[in-house]
């Protein structure tokens, strides 16, 4: 897991929440579908990425 990787995962899930925050104050609903799926999208690859790295310790 490189460093470059695991800013890019963090920066997916912040963005996300951000997204998401922007859709439901100004009741879009597509943002909001966007934004929780770059969110989730985002924290599971940060998960795979510490399952890996349990791993190869």
């Amino acid at each position: 897991m490189s460093l470059g990787q695991t800013i890019r995962h963090k920066t997916q899930a912040i963005k996300g929440r951000v997204t998401e925050r922007v859709g439901r104050t100004t009741r879009n609903r597509r943002l909001q579908r966007e934004g929780m799926t770059d969110r989730v999208t985002g924290n599971l690859k940060q998960a795979g990425d510490k399952a890996k790295n349990a791993f190869k310790h």
